[in-house]
């Protein structure tokens, strides 16, 4: 039994459903959202749910003028026996407090964080699509709601969750992308923000994620930012390579995300015997695997996505394409596996799965 209980106001103006087909992602939101605010001296307080609309802010809003803000990203998927499942939301739970202290928001308890996701789910379970490939995207947040000019941490927040029913992030599904690997801006740096889900994080790769559009890559893969040498990120997920047999990812060593989707799919390598390496390695000896026949696969992780194979890269006007444009075997098989235990088709064995 929570703790938690959280009064309810329902929306007198139910909006229509979106047609499952034709979902796309986070452009519709749900009938209801969660807020909770925190007052320094009072803590976290009045969890509630509401009809889904604006938010009134006062212009002096830290969060406008500092940027003090944090956010998470889940999923709640319908499986076949009708059971709603979270996958691993406790994960997400933790994580938003890693980012929290970073930038000096006050922690949220872990079990409000889930049981605050639940009782949101379990309002508009009916805004759940149950077509495949579908699921309602949960996104918490928390941000300086305190009118004031000054650089300091606030002293009043507001913690927020809104869904939305979605279809797969990227259009083309699990075809592999193209990816530009930035080698002139800077995504993160050791010291920096780059290991918290903030919003100046994905401020920064804009400018480059839209020069990298406009000659028809759909992501970017980051370098380090102290040598623009080392990978470390694709867009908004963790990168995989798979050279001569063996899979490689960068160590999380203080610039990178430490994504749930990229533990899952560790997790579930080692459980499988595969060779697996957790360690910075140079763009320049990724291209020199490939040239040398090496290079099999490339795929990111992430919640959004799950796997997202890449079939190309561009590299100083050098491209290299993988597994001859198409998906990898180990790539499928993580997708299917990780979609498969979400929708409850695939046994969970490593206790993932949260039920609302």
């Amino acid at each position: 039994m929570s703790r938690y209980n959280f009064p309810i106001t329902r929306t007198a103006a139910p909006k229509a459903k979106p047609d499952p087909d034709k979902l796309e992602f986070g452009t519709v939101f749900t009938d209801h959202m969660f807020l909770m605010d925190y007052d320094a001296g009072r803590g976290w307080h009045d969890g509630r749910i509401t009809p889904y609309g604006p938010i009134s802010l006062d212009p002096a809003a830290a969060v406008l003028h500092y940027a003090q803000e944090v956010f998470e990203g889940l999923k709640t998927y319908k499986a076949k026996n009708g059971r709603v499942q979270l996958f691993r939301p406790d994960r997400n739970a933790a994580r938003i407090n890693e980012s929290n202290d970073r930038i000096c928001i006050p922690r949220i308890d872990p079990e409000l964080f889930v049981e605050a996701v639940k009782a949101l789910v379990r309002v508009d379970v009916d805004w759940l699509p149950a077509k495949k490939n579908t699921s309602l995207y949960i996104r918490p947040y928390v941000f300086a709601s305190e009118p004031f000019l000054g650089v300091r941490s606030a002293k009043q927040y507001l913690f927020v969750i809104i869904l939305s029913p979605v279809g797969p992030y990227y259009k083309e599904g699990l075809a592999p992308t193209k990816i530009f690997v930035e080698d002139r801006y800077v995504r993160a740096s050791m010291g920096g923000t780059g290991t918290v889900k903030i919003g100046g994080n994905y401020a920064a790769s804009l400018k480059s994620q839209e020069e990298a559009h406009k000659i028809g890559y759909t992501q970017v893969l980051w370098l380090d930012g102290a040598e623009r040498k080392y990978v470390e990120e694709i867009g908004t997920s963790n990168a995989f390579f798979i050279i001569g047999g063996e899979v490689i990812t960068a160590p999380l060593s203080g610039t990178i995300l430490p994504g749930i989707t990229r533990d899952s799919v560790l997790r579930l390598l080692e459980d499988w015997g595969l060779p697996v390496r957790e360690e910075r390695i140079a763009i320049g000896d990724i291209y020199r695997a490939s040239d040398e026949g090496r290079l099999s696969e490339v795929f990111a992780t992430g919640t959004a996505a799950v796997i997202s194979p890449v079939g190309e890269l561009m590299w100083k006007d050098r491209k290299i394409i993988v597994n001859g444009g198409r998906i990898g075997e180990l790539s499928q098989k993580l997708y299917d596996v990780i979609s498969g235990v979400q929708t409850g088709e695939i046994e969970d064995k490593f206790g993932w799965i949260s039920e609302v």
